[in-house]
Protein backbone atom coordinates (compact mmCIF):
# COMPACT_ATOMS: atom_id res chain seq x y z
CA UNK A 1 0.00 0.00 0.00
CA UNK A 2 1.23 3.51 -0.74
CA UNK A 3 0.22 6.86 0.70
CA UNK A 4 0.51 10.54 -0.18
CA UNK A 5 -0.59 13.72 1.55
CA UNK A 6 -1.30 17.25 0.33
CA UNK A 7 -2.11 19.76 3.09
CA UNK A 8 -5.52 18.67 4.45
CA UNK A 9 -5.83 15.91 1.86
CA UNK A 10 -4.57 12.34 2.29
CA UNK A 11 -4.76 9.11 0.31
CA UNK A 12 -4.09 5.44 1.08
CA UNK A 13 -4.00 3.10 -1.94
CA UNK A 14 -3.90 -0.71 -2.22
CA UNK A 15 -3.45 -2.89 -5.33
CA UNK A 16 -3.79 -6.67 -5.59
CA UNK A 17 -0.54 -7.98 -7.11
CA UNK A 18 -2.28 -10.89 -8.85
CA UNK A 19 -5.78 -9.73 -9.83
CA UNK A 20 -7.31 -6.58 -11.38
CA UNK A 21 -8.56 -5.32 -8.04
CA UNK A 22 -7.67 -2.02 -6.35
CA UNK A 23 -8.87 -0.10 -3.30
CA UNK A 24 -8.43 3.41 -1.97
CA UNK A 25 -9.37 5.35 1.16
CA UNK A 26 -9.01 9.10 1.00
CA UNK A 27 -9.96 12.42 2.54
CA UNK A 28 -10.22 15.44 0.25
CA UNK A 29 -10.88 19.05 1.11
CA UNK A 30 -8.96 20.91 -1.58
CA UNK A 31 -8.61 18.33 -4.34
CA UNK A 32 -10.91 18.54 -7.36
CA UNK A 33 -11.12 15.54 -9.71
CA UNK A 34 -10.90 16.41 -13.40
CA UNK A 35 -13.50 14.67 -15.52
CA UNK A 36 -12.30 11.11 -16.07
CA UNK A 37 -13.40 7.48 -16.25
CA UNK A 38 -12.05 4.06 -15.29
CA UNK A 39 -11.74 0.82 -17.25
CA UNK A 40 -13.22 -0.91 -14.21
CA UNK A 41 -16.37 -0.91 -12.11
CA UNK A 42 -15.92 1.54 -9.24
CA UNK A 43 -17.97 1.22 -6.06
CA UNK A 44 -17.54 3.64 -3.17
CA UNK A 45 -18.95 4.49 0.24
CA UNK A 46 -18.80 8.02 1.62
CA UNK A 47 -17.77 7.76 5.26
CA UNK A 48 -18.04 11.40 6.33
CA UNK A 49 -18.81 14.77 4.83
CA UNK A 50 -20.21 14.96 1.31
CA UNK A 51 -18.91 15.00 -2.24
CA UNK A 52 -20.52 16.35 -5.38
CA UNK A 53 -19.92 15.05 -8.88
CA UNK A 54 -21.35 15.24 -12.36
CA UNK A 55 -22.12 11.97 -14.14
CA UNK A 56 -24.44 11.09 -17.04
CA UNK A 57 -25.54 14.67 -17.56
CA UNK A 58 -26.62 15.42 -13.99
CA UNK A 59 -25.23 16.63 -10.67
CA UNK A 60 -25.17 14.15 -7.78
CA UNK A 61 -24.23 14.40 -4.10
CA UNK A 62 -23.05 11.51 -1.95
CA UNK A 63 -23.21 12.14 1.79
CA UNK A 64 -22.16 9.91 4.68
CA UNK A 65 -23.41 6.34 4.31
CA UNK A 66 -24.31 6.59 0.62
CA UNK A 67 -23.02 4.23 -2.08
CA UNK A 68 -21.68 5.31 -5.47
CA UNK A 69 -21.64 2.95 -8.45
CA UNK A 70 -19.81 3.75 -11.69
CA UNK A 71 -19.85 1.49 -14.73
CA UNK A 72 -16.64 1.08 -16.73
CA UNK A 73 -16.00 4.16 -18.87
CA UNK A 74 -18.54 6.30 -16.96
CA UNK A 75 -17.15 9.87 -17.18
CA UNK A 76 -17.38 11.76 -13.88
CA UNK A 77 -15.62 14.45 -11.88
CA UNK A 78 -15.65 15.14 -8.13
CA UNK A 79 -15.20 17.77 -5.44
CA UNK A 80 -16.15 18.40 -1.86
CA UNK A 81 -19.68 19.48 -0.98
CA UNK A 82 -18.88 20.13 2.70
CA UNK A 83 -16.66 22.71 4.36
CA UNK A 84 -14.58 20.05 6.12
CA UNK A 85 -14.28 17.88 3.02
CA UNK A 86 -15.21 14.23 2.69
CA UNK A 87 -13.75 10.81 3.44
CA UNK A 88 -14.57 7.78 1.34
CA UNK A 89 -13.53 4.26 0.49
CA UNK A 90 -13.61 2.95 -3.08
CA UNK A 91 -12.86 -0.36 -4.79
CA UNK A 92 -12.15 -0.82 -8.50
CA UNK A 93 -13.11 -4.20 -9.99
CA UNK A 94 -12.14 -5.02 -13.57
CA UNK A 95 -15.04 -6.39 -15.65
CA UNK A 96 -13.21 -9.71 -16.04
CA UNK A 97 -13.25 -10.15 -12.27
CA UNK A 98 -16.97 -9.31 -12.04
CA UNK A 99 -17.68 -11.72 -14.90
CA UNK A 100 -15.76 -14.47 -13.09
CA UNK A 101 -17.73 -14.00 -9.86
CA UNK A 102 -21.07 -13.94 -11.69
CA UNK A 103 -20.24 -17.04 -13.76
CA UNK A 104 -19.40 -18.90 -10.56
CA UNK A 105 -22.66 -17.73 -8.96
CA UNK A 106 -24.54 -19.03 -12.02
CA UNK A 107 -23.01 -22.50 -11.73
CA UNK A 108 -20.31 -21.93 -14.34
CA UNK A 109 -22.62 -20.48 -16.98
CA UNK A 110 -21.38 -17.32 -18.65
CA UNK A 111 -23.60 -14.32 -17.90
CA UNK A 112 -23.72 -10.76 -19.15
CA UNK A 113 -22.26 -7.93 -17.14
CA UNK A 114 -24.44 -5.73 -14.91
CA UNK A 115 -25.12 -2.06 -15.51
CA UNK A 116 -25.91 0.57 -12.90
CA UNK A 117 -28.10 3.50 -13.91
CA UNK A 118 -28.02 5.41 -10.60
CA UNK A 119 -24.55 6.73 -9.72
CA UNK A 120 -25.49 7.26 -6.07
CA UNK A 121 -28.01 5.75 -3.65
CA UNK A 122 -28.68 5.18 0.02
CA UNK A 123 -28.22 1.43 0.51
CA UNK A 124 -27.07 0.37 4.00
CA UNK A 125 -26.71 -3.32 3.11
CA UNK A 126 -24.46 -2.53 0.15
CA UNK A 127 -22.49 -0.01 2.19
CA UNK A 128 -21.73 -2.60 4.86
CA UNK A 129 -20.72 -5.18 2.25
CA UNK A 130 -18.41 -2.75 0.48
CA UNK A 131 -16.80 -1.59 3.72
CA UNK A 132 -16.29 -5.22 4.72
CA UNK A 133 -14.52 -5.96 1.44
CA UNK A 134 -12.42 -2.80 1.65
CA UNK A 135 -11.29 -3.59 5.20
CA UNK A 136 -10.38 -7.16 4.20
CA UNK A 137 -8.32 -5.95 1.24
CA UNK A 138 -6.28 -3.25 2.93
CA UNK A 139 -5.83 -5.16 6.19
CA UNK A 140 -4.31 -8.15 4.39
CA UNK A 141 -7.01 -10.61 5.42
CA UNK A 142 -6.63 -14.24 4.34
CA UNK A 143 -7.39 -15.37 0.81
CA UNK A 144 -10.64 -17.06 1.80
CA UNK A 145 -11.96 -13.94 3.56
CA UNK A 146 -11.13 -11.68 0.60
CA UNK A 147 -12.74 -14.02 -1.92
CA UNK A 148 -15.90 -14.49 0.14
CA UNK A 149 -16.36 -10.76 0.61
CA UNK A 150 -15.67 -10.05 -3.05
CA UNK A 151 -18.35 -12.55 -4.07
CA UNK A 152 -20.79 -11.12 -1.52
CA UNK A 153 -20.25 -7.58 -2.79
CA UNK A 154 -20.69 -8.41 -6.47
CA UNK A 155 -23.81 -10.54 -5.99
CA UNK A 156 -25.36 -7.99 -3.58
CA UNK A 157 -24.71 -5.16 -6.02
CA UNK A 158 -26.33 -7.10 -8.85
CA UNK A 159 -29.39 -7.98 -6.79
CA UNK A 160 -29.96 -4.60 -5.17
CA UNK A 161 -28.55 -1.94 -7.45
CA UNK A 162 -28.09 -3.15 -11.03
CA UNK A 163 -30.50 -2.18 -13.81
CA UNK A 164 -29.31 -5.08 -15.96
CA UNK A 165 -29.24 -8.14 -13.67
CA UNK A 166 -27.57 -11.33 -14.88
CA UNK A 167 -29.34 -14.36 -13.39
CA UNK A 168 -27.58 -15.73 -10.32
CA UNK A 169 -29.71 -18.73 -9.51
CA UNK A 170 -27.95 -22.04 -9.22
CA UNK A 171 -28.89 -25.34 -7.60
CA UNK A 172 -27.96 -25.58 -3.89
CA UNK A 173 -24.87 -27.63 -3.19
CA UNK A 174 -26.31 -29.40 -0.17
CA UNK A 175 -24.87 -30.70 3.07
CA UNK A 176 -22.58 -33.26 1.46
CA UNK A 177 -20.61 -30.55 -0.34
CA UNK A 178 -20.34 -28.52 2.86
CA UNK A 179 -19.03 -31.55 4.74
CA UNK A 180 -16.38 -32.21 2.10
CA UNK A 181 -15.19 -28.60 2.37
CA UNK A 182 -15.17 -28.83 6.16
CA UNK A 183 -13.02 -31.97 5.98
CA UNK A 184 -10.43 -30.09 3.92
CA UNK A 185 -10.46 -27.15 6.35
CA UNK A 186 -10.07 -29.53 9.30
CA UNK A 187 -7.07 -31.11 7.63
CA UNK A 188 -5.39 -27.98 6.28
CA UNK A 189 -6.52 -25.21 8.65
CA UNK A 190 -3.02 -23.68 8.72
CA UNK A 191 -2.80 -23.31 4.92
CA UNK A 192 -3.93 -20.21 3.03
CA UNK A 193 -6.71 -22.05 1.24
CA UNK A 194 -8.71 -20.14 -1.34
CA UNK A 195 -12.34 -20.49 -2.35
CA UNK A 196 -11.36 -22.37 -5.53
CA UNK A 197 -9.60 -25.12 -3.57
CA UNK A 198 -12.60 -25.56 -1.29
CA UNK A 199 -15.02 -25.58 -4.22
CA UNK A 200 -13.00 -28.28 -5.97
CA UNK A 201 -13.02 -30.40 -2.83
CA UNK A 202 -16.76 -29.86 -2.42
CA UNK A 203 -17.56 -30.51 -6.07
CA UNK A 204 -19.56 -27.33 -6.68
CA UNK A 205 -19.17 -23.62 -7.40
CA UNK A 206 -17.72 -21.19 -4.87
CA UNK A 207 -21.05 -19.42 -4.59
CA UNK A 208 -23.02 -22.64 -4.01
CA UNK A 209 -20.49 -23.84 -1.44
CA UNK A 210 -20.66 -20.58 0.50
CA UNK A 211 -24.43 -20.85 0.81
CA UNK A 212 -24.35 -24.57 1.66
CA UNK A 213 -21.62 -24.13 4.29
CA UNK A 214 -23.53 -21.34 6.03
CA UNK A 215 -26.69 -23.44 6.01
CA UNK A 216 -24.89 -26.50 7.40
CA UNK A 217 -22.59 -24.89 9.99
CA UNK A 218 -24.03 -21.44 10.66
CA UNK A 219 -20.97 -19.53 9.46
CA UNK A 220 -18.98 -18.99 6.25
CA UNK A 221 -15.90 -21.13 5.55
CA UNK A 222 -13.54 -18.26 6.44
CA UNK A 223 -15.06 -17.94 9.93
CA UNK A 224 -14.70 -21.67 10.47
CA UNK A 225 -11.08 -21.56 9.30
CA UNK A 226 -10.37 -18.73 11.75
CA UNK A 227 -12.05 -20.68 14.54
CA UNK A 228 -9.79 -23.66 13.88
CA UNK A 229 -6.76 -21.38 14.03
CA UNK A 230 -7.95 -19.86 17.31
CA UNK A 231 -8.41 -23.31 18.80
CA UNK A 232 -4.88 -24.25 17.75
CA UNK A 233 -3.48 -21.04 19.23
CA UNK A 234 -5.38 -21.72 22.45
CA UNK A 235 -3.76 -25.15 22.71
CA UNK A 236 -0.30 -23.65 22.21
CA UNK A 237 -0.91 -20.90 24.75
CA UNK A 238 -1.98 -23.50 27.31
CA UNK A 239 1.46 -25.09 27.01
CA UNK A 240 3.17 -21.75 27.67
CA UNK A 241 3.88 -20.68 24.09
CA UNK A 242 4.29 -16.92 23.73
CA UNK A 243 1.39 -15.14 21.98
CA UNK A 244 3.63 -13.86 19.18
CA UNK A 245 4.86 -17.38 18.44
CA UNK A 246 1.34 -18.79 18.63
CA UNK A 247 0.15 -16.17 16.17
CA UNK A 248 2.86 -17.02 13.65
CA UNK A 249 2.36 -20.77 14.04
CA UNK A 250 -1.40 -20.62 13.61
CA UNK A 251 -1.79 -18.51 10.50
CA UNK A 252 -2.43 -15.05 11.98
CA UNK A 253 -0.76 -12.01 10.44
CA UNK A 254 0.85 -10.98 13.74
CA UNK A 255 0.24 -10.90 17.48
CA UNK A 256 -2.25 -7.98 17.37
CA UNK A 257 -4.27 -9.91 14.77
CA UNK A 258 -4.44 -12.94 17.08
CA UNK A 259 -5.19 -10.76 20.10
CA UNK A 260 -8.04 -8.98 18.36
CA UNK A 261 -9.82 -12.19 17.33
CA UNK A 262 -8.97 -14.15 20.49
CA UNK A 263 -10.55 -11.39 22.58
CA UNK A 264 -13.62 -11.19 20.34
CA UNK A 265 -14.23 -14.93 20.56
CA UNK A 266 -13.10 -15.81 24.09
CA UNK A 267 -13.45 -12.50 25.95
CA UNK A 268 -9.82 -12.45 27.18
CA UNK A 269 -6.46 -11.71 25.60
CA UNK A 270 -4.04 -14.49 24.64
CA UNK A 271 -1.61 -13.24 27.31
CA UNK A 272 -4.27 -13.50 30.01
CA UNK A 273 -5.20 -17.00 28.89
CA UNK A 274 -1.54 -18.05 28.84
CA UNK A 275 -0.98 -16.80 32.40
CA UNK A 276 -4.13 -18.54 33.64
CA UNK A 277 -3.05 -21.82 32.02
CA UNK A 278 0.21 -21.63 33.93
Amino acid sequence: MSGTTHEEDWVRYWRDPERPLEAMRAHFTRHVFHRHSHDAYSFAVTESGAQRFRCRGAEHTSSAGMVMAFNPDDPHDGRTAAELGFTYRIVHLHPSLVREVLADAAGGRERGLPLFDRPVRYAPVLARALLGLHHALVAGAGTLVREERLSSVVTALVREAATVRPRLRTAPAGGAAARRAKALLDEAWDRDLGADALARAAGCSRYALYRAFRAEYGMPPSDYQRLLRLRAARRLLATGTAPAEAATSCGFADQPHLTRWFTRVYGITPATYRRAAG
